[in-house]
């Protein structure tokens, strides 16, 4: 039985690689910042689950199942939150974007005077 379950692992692992190498690609490759986020949040992350997935073929007990499972969790919140934020900071400073934010003064938080904020 193991021996079957070492074989069905490596497909599994193969494909996590894959899409490893896929999402890196990708954030080389892709031309603006969205694109690259996409690219990387996607790809990493299936990556990730199918390298769990096939890890979890091969354990021997279920602690390290359920601790890999856990981890994986963990990533896709990390990683989409990251993504999340980093997607509103280059919004933020696009200035094709600009447009669509409102301009309202506020106070400087140190010195007290007024700046523009774009949020």
């Amino acid at each position: 039985m193991t021996a079957v379950l070492n074989f069905l692992s490596w497909p599994l692992l193969l494909g996590g690689a894959f899409f490893f190498v896929a999402g890196t690609a990708g954030l080389l490759r892709f031309p603006d910042v969205y694109a690259r986020l996409h690219a990387v949040t996607k790809a990493d992350t299936l990556g990730l689950g199918l390298i769990v997935l096939g890890l979890c073929l091969r354990a021997d007990g279920w602690q390290p199942v359920v601790m890999m499972v856990l981890i994986w969790v963990l990533v896709m919140v990390s990683g989409a939150t990251a993504c999340q934020l980093l997607a509103r900071y280059a919004r933020e400073d696009d200035p094709d974007t600009a447009h669509d934010r409102p301009e309202k003064p506020i106070e400087h938080p140190v010195k007290g005077e007024p700046r523009l904020d774009r949020r």
